[in-house]
């Protein structure tokens, strides 16, 4: 019964997380989110999600904006903007960029789909053609710069949050009409979108002042030149970081204010009434209960006759928590944080290729395997000698009907309420046809990596006779300190210095963000389900199934069959 009440309760949180962001990212039943796609060129479509206010009609148009994400991000990373705006009355399309999400091409592709993004956007009738917007964070600038060239008087205002201008390599008009800058005071790419040591700098930035037509320091909130000429401009300098520009009050709240002065706003709001962080407090509360439902089925599969062969209680083999047991957390804890950084470097030439295309993933399983790797020969010096009972037929198919159960949800979750698992950079969304067939290729070298990593930590860090609390617990600290340490100095150095403790890896730092919680989840599966069959092995494949979904689904596409491959240098810029 108990194992029935918890499955029951997973599903709970799913349902109860997703119905909670549904309604408010439709707010309340007066804004629809429906799935769109129209073509870039030959070959390639671009995928959206359209916010039609129930106000915007045929009869009754209404201002409509294009937003777009960043790099190695989905258009569900800009439901803040789109969420704010929407409840204002405008229609808003949240595209996939090009090589992202459920978009065709590689990174980069037909102006990153700007271009074919506004000329869908302006072709709705419920769309007010003489009162278009466009927003874009980070590499999410190219697109709209892209789309501002296409169209040089099919738009009246756009807003660059954590953005430049041509950044890598886009087009870009020479005098954007209406443009507010939103940069913030420690956004980690200051060097590289203004040429400025620290964000909190910006409005020094040379670049940033020629746009402005200025030739000394910029003056936040002030607005230069005319709105009704095209000629405005405007810089707001909040004091947060790169990848809270699209997730914070004040970046939201920059963006939103720009748009309500250059773009007649149907249902005008203050800029303080923002609600879209329930939206992400929702799918938080739906990514729990995914996590949960993982653990619930898998204990569940263990009653039925096909798997009972795979109960068993656990046998660790370390006694105590001695000196011996100390050396090996911190060795778990932190070889991953230790070997971060220069085995991505060395992972940069893991080129994409028809069967690994995705650069990013690349470097990551670089930095994994490596890891994997280091960990094996530091075995062979400590020499734990643990009694395991592998059942690898049973295990994997344990591991495939555990994550299948977990897919459907999502599944059924995007289905009925148009959402997904996320919260901030943490994001889990249904693989598309295309990335379902990149992902086996993928699957095989993260299982490397889990089954090293999931034997190591039941060997070492389980200890004989401690409680289910316990166990899970270390296995999360083990799994994801190093990674937690690791951030917290980052940014602990950000905030008191203006520069990251790496400041020629801002990328990797904010990718390294979500390792922190996936690393957590990754100890609490391989505890649990260790504790269950006395084997490394389900936990092993549970995970490499969940990460390989998870990164495949998520980053970005630099191959693609019919596309000559993306430089991969152009990826190290954001």
């Amino acid at each position: 019964m108990r194992k029935w009440v918890a499955f029951g309760l997973a599903w709970a949180l799913i349902l109860g997380g997703a119905f909670l962001a549904h309604t408010i990212q439709t707010d309340r039943g007066n804004v629809s989110v429906a799935e769109v796609s129209f073509p870039a060129e030959a070959k390639v479509t671009i995928s959206g999600l359209l916010y039609t206010p129930r106000t915007a009609t045929a009869a009754t148009p209404a201002p409509a904006i294009l937003v777009s994400h960043g790099y190695i991000n989905t258009r569900e990373m800009q439901s803040p903007f789109a969420i704010e705006l929407a409840r204002r009355g405008y229609v808003v399309l949240a595209m996939d960029m090009t090589g992202h999400g459920y978009s065709g091409g590689i990174v980069g592709t037909a102006g990153f789909g700007g271009p074919a993004a506004l000329k869908y956007l302006k072709s709705l009738p419920v769309v007010d053609k003489a009162h278009v917007g466009m927003e874009g964070h980070s590499m999410g600038g190219g697109p709209v710069m892209a789309a501002a060239v296409s169209d040089p008087d099919g738009y009246r205002s756009i807003v660059l949050a954590g953005s430049t201008p041509g950044l890598l390599g886009a087009a870009a008009p020479a005098n954007p009409r209406n443009l507010a800058v939103v940069f913030g005071q420690f956004d980690e790419f200051a060097p590289l979108m203004w040429q400025v040591p620290k964000g909190s700098l910006v409005n020094t930035s040379k670049r940033l002042q020629a746009i402005f037509g200025v030739t000394g320091p910029i003056q936040e909130d002030r607005v230069y030149g005319d709105i009704a000429a095209g000629t405005a401009r405007v810089l707001a300098n909040p004091p947060v970081t790169h990848p809270w520009e699209h997730f914070s009050s004040a970046g939201v709240g920059d963006a939103v204010d720009w748009f309500q002065r250059t773009l007649p706003a149907p249902a005008a709001k203050p800029v303080a009434n923002q609600v879209w962080l329930w939206k992400d407090i929702g799918t938080l509360i739906a990514f729990v209960g995914m996590v949960g439902l993982i653990l619930a089925t898998f204990d569940l599969l263990l009653t039925l006759p096909a798997f009972a062969g795979l109960n068993e209680t656990a046998r660790p083999v370390v006694e105590r928590r001695n000196g011996r047991w100390w050396l090996s957390l911190a060795i778990t804890a932190g070889l991953p944080a230790l070997t971060y950084f220069p085995l991505m470097k060395v992972g940069q030439r893991f080129f994409p290729m028809a069967a690994f295309p995705q650069w990013i993933q690349n470097q990551l399983l670089v930095w994994a395997l490596g890891t994997a790797l280091l960990t094996l020969l530091i075995g062979l010096v400590l020499r734990s000698k643990p009694a395991f009972s592998n059942r690898w037929g049973l295990s994997a198919a344990a591991a495939l009907a555990t994550m299948a159960v977990a897919y459907v949800s999502l599944v059924i979750v995007d289905a009925a309420f148009k959402v997904d698992y996320r919260f901030w950079v943490l994001g889990l969304k249904p693989l598309s046809p295309a990335r379902a067939l990149e992902l086996p290729a993928y699957l095989v070298l993260w299982t490397l990596f889990f089954l090293v990593a999931m034997r190591s930590l039941a060997a070492t860090i389980a200890v004989r006779g401690e409680g289910a609390f316990a166990a899970l617990a270390w296995a999360k600290i083990a799994m994801a300190a190093g990674f937690g340490v690791l951030v917290i100095w980052e940014y602990a150095t950000l905030f008191t210095t203006g520069f990251l403790g790496t400041p020629t890896e801002p990328l990797n730092v904010i990718v390294a963000i979500q390792f922190v919680p996936l690393l957590a989840i990754i100890g609490i599966i391989g505890a649990f389900t260790y504790r269950r069959t006395n084997s490394y092995v389900p936990g092993a494949l549970i995970c490499a199934l969940l990460i390989s979904w998870y990164v495949t689904s998520g980053t970005a596409n630099h191959w693609a069959p019919g596309f000559a491959p993306q430089l991969p240098g152009a990826s190290a810029r954001k």
